[in-house]
């Protein structure tokens, strides 16, 4: 079974003509895109065909700037030092902020256009693309002028860009000198996180401390790079008018504040049934003082639930069929056509993603397998993104970009799938260790999600009046990680180091991507309720949803299903579906303890 990634689909190599040719061709490109523009917006004659020629435009540049951006970066994701990889990387960055004046440009003439309605109405194509272009007209109003919407866009190739690529060098690079057998070894970070899940506490604990003691090596470099990323989005964020990061957050999740307020009001309310679980899971496991936080994934029973990675793709795919049929072929075509990326190695970044290649009708899978039910869980997880992807592949590209909380929507369902289905043939120890596994996911989901939320408000706040210290990023997250976990973690064993390795603080035009998946989390755990309810039927109501995701707003998007996501009954019972597996977990484990 192959266990790296086939990028030839994509393009041969960095050297083939194919990547040469099509390098060339964004420049030209974007110099035919910059050259209409320019005449495009002198009138407003013959509207119709020129809005057509935009959609068509820039379906191409998008597909053609993904195809040879995704490329790089799934390069430089396996092996974050491919010089190559670097090069291009910086190469395509200028390139594309030569397209920002006049993509500006021609947005403002769109938001200008009088009559729209009847304009869109007159055609197809701009029938079809309603949305992206109501889109714009709505965004416009924080459009900077043409040219320092270029002066941006290039300033980010030596700020955030350049920051970003340093953190990740440091991360995935980092060496964890950690005893093994009696002799100190020095193993990849990725490898030392894995061993979150060993059986043995006396592993789990000594990785944990090993962790936290490496991280005195790149400490300094990724506080920078954190302070150099937020100030840039501060910054930014105040020229264009927006009152905060969250708030162009929320507008570009297609969300709205009502929305957001509901769903963290109700995850708030509901803390303390989490705490009770991680106080339980403390005492099975022998602490009196809360859970340390290094036993947040401990086993709690003696199961053998180790899965190598045949058996995990076996296990999601036999799964994936309880639900649908194109889901589990899905999942076999990913994995029978080397699309994902396996195991940890040096070099390579942390966690796992999907890459969805619109461009070509498939996706890329990023796992750092570890054989633990966690790891087929996350496999899951990532195998439903690229499921989500296979959804919209009839849609155009410019209808097929979804915002971040509905992105976690499939994922979450794949996982629930997973974990409900496997329960079900599991033999008593085994259901209870799965049941524990969902409980121990959700908490990450909701509790963790929410110190998260919390840890990047505060440090915005403070990046508004200067850089924050190492000492001071620490405090916040632990700060955060009290307020959130309160008594269910010992206060002794706590992670002040969580801003160093995850991933999403990091990306300049993406913050706060830590709400989304709680939205993803619940919205699926309401979906999976309606599923229980519909049967058969909904398989193909549930693809149609994830089909329209790239063109509506996300209350549009739910009200499909008939859910309203600014009423706060439908988060509290969604929270009640794992409040249920809590109180289950009490019963099974009174006699543990």
């Amino acid at each position: 079974m192959e266990l790296n990634w086939s990028l030839k689909e994509i393009y041969p190599s960095f050297e083939s003509e194919e990547f040469k040719n099509d390098l060339e061709l964004l420049k030209d490109t974007i110099d035919n895109i910059n050259e209409w523009s320019n005449k495009v917006v002198l009138d407003n004659n013959n509207l119709i065909s020129k809005l057509e020629e935009y959609i068509k435009k820039f379906t191409r540049f998008n597909d053609l700037a993904s195809r040879l951006s995704i490329y790089v970066n799934l390069i430089l994701s396996v092996n974050t030092t491919d010089k190559y990889g670097l090069k291009y990387s910086d190469i395509i960055d200028k390139k594309l902020t030569e397209i920002v004046e006049s993509s500006t440009k021609l947005e403002r003439w769109i938001s200008s256009i009088e009559n729209i309605d009847k304009i869109i109405s007159s055609s197809r194509l701009l029938k079809d693309h309603e949305f992206i272009l109501k889109n714009i007209i709505e965004n416009s109003r924080y459009l900077l002028s043409d040219r320092e919407e270029n002066i941006i866009a290039n300033m980010r190739n030596t700020g955030s860009n350049a920051w970003l690529k340093l953190k990740d060098k440091l991360i995935s690079n980092l060496e964890v000198d950690i005893e093994e057998d009696g002799e100190i070894k020095s193993l990849p970070l990725t490898l030392v996180l894995n061993m979150a899940y060993d059986k043995d506490s006396n592993v789990r604990k000594k990785a944990y401390e090993a962790e936290i003691l490496s991280y005195k090596k790149v400490e300094e470099g990724v506080a920078a790079a954190l302070n150099g990323i937020k100030g840039e989005v501060l910054t930014i964020c105040d020229l264009r008018g927006y009152k905060s990061p969250l708030e162009k957050t929320l507008k570009d999740s297609r969300m709205d504040e009502k929305s957001l307020d509901a769903m963290l009001s109700v995850m708030k309310e509901t803390l303390p049934i989490f705490r009770k679980y991680l106080r339980r899971k403390a005492e099975i496991l022998g602490y009196n003082n809360g859970l340390p936080f290094y036993e947040l994934y401990a086993p709690i029973n003696n199961v053998d639930m180790k899965f190598s990675y045949e058996e995990g793709t076996k296990f999601v795919i036999k799964n994936f069929n309880t639900f649908s049929k194109n889901l589990s072929e899905f999942a076999q075509k990913a994995i029978d056509n080397a699309w994902i990326d396996v195991m940890p190695k040096p070099g390579k970044v942390g966690g796992a993603f999907c890459e969805n290649l619109h461009f070509i009708g498939e996706s890329r899978f990023l796992l750092n397998y570890g054989e633990s039910f966690g790891d087929v869980v996350t496999l899951a997880h990532e195998l439903g993104h690229g499921f989500h992807g296979e959804c919209l592949n009839n849609e155009t590209t410019l209808n097929s970009d979804y915002p971040m909380p509905i992105a976690e929507t499939a994922s979450t369902f794949c996982e629930t799938i997973i974990k409900k289905a496997a329960i079900k043939e599991a033999t008593k120890n085994e259901a209870l260790s799965i049941l524990e596994t969902e409980i121990s996911d959700c908490t990450q989901v909701i509790v963790d999600i929410y110190s998260r939320f919390l840890f990047e408000k505060s440090f915005f706040e403070a990046r508004k009046e200067s850089a924050l210290s190492v000492d001071k990023i620490k405090q916040l997250m632990l700060e955060a990680q009290r307020e959130s976990y309160g008594d269910g973690l010992d206060p002794h064993y706590l992670h002040p180091y969580m801003w160093t390795w995850k991933p999403h603080y990091y990306y300049a035009d993406s913050n706060f991507y830590n709400f989304p998946y709680a939205f993803g989390l619940l919205f699926a755990k309401g979906l999976y309720a309606e599923y229980l309810k519909r049967g058969d039927s909904f398989p193909k109501e549930y693809e149609k949803l994830l089909s329209i995701t790239g063109k509506n707003k996300i209350a549009d998007v739910t009200k499909v299903m008939g859910i309203d996501i600014h009423d706060k009954e439908f988060w509290r019972n969604s929270l009640k579906t794992i409040e249920e597996d809590i109180n289950e977990f009490m019963l099974l484990t009174d006699s543990l303890v």
